[in-house]
């Protein structure tokens, strides 16, 4: 009996190039958030993310980042972006 293993080579789910230029990304905003530049943390992290949606959305199978199905990692890149800037945006108004 033959079983169907899902496909988890480098080769057929993205870029190793694209996945560590979004690790170094986020690290880099943990880095600024810890020195104190939350501001400029979070704009790393919205950019990240909605540059990510947006490719992921344009280039759909030929895209470098792939996690899931086109619309699942379109919508979550663009909704933590969105999201993460809003919640930016209502925590500076309050203050």
């Amino acid at each position: 009996m033959a079983h169907d293993h899902p496909y988890v080579s480098e080769a057929r789910e993205g870029k190793p190039v694209c996945e560590w230029t979004v690790a170094i990304l986020v690290c880099a905003s943990g880095i600024l958030a810890g020195l104190g530049y939350t501001t400029a943390a979070t704009t790393v992290l919205v950019v990240t993310a909605v540059i990510l949606g947006l490719v992921r959305l344009i280039l759909r199978e030929r895209s470098p980042w792939k996690v899931r199905s086109t619309i699942f990692d379109a919508l979550m890149c663009l909704c933590l972006g969105l999201g993460l800037s809003a919640l930016a945006l209502s925590i500076h108004f309050m203050v």
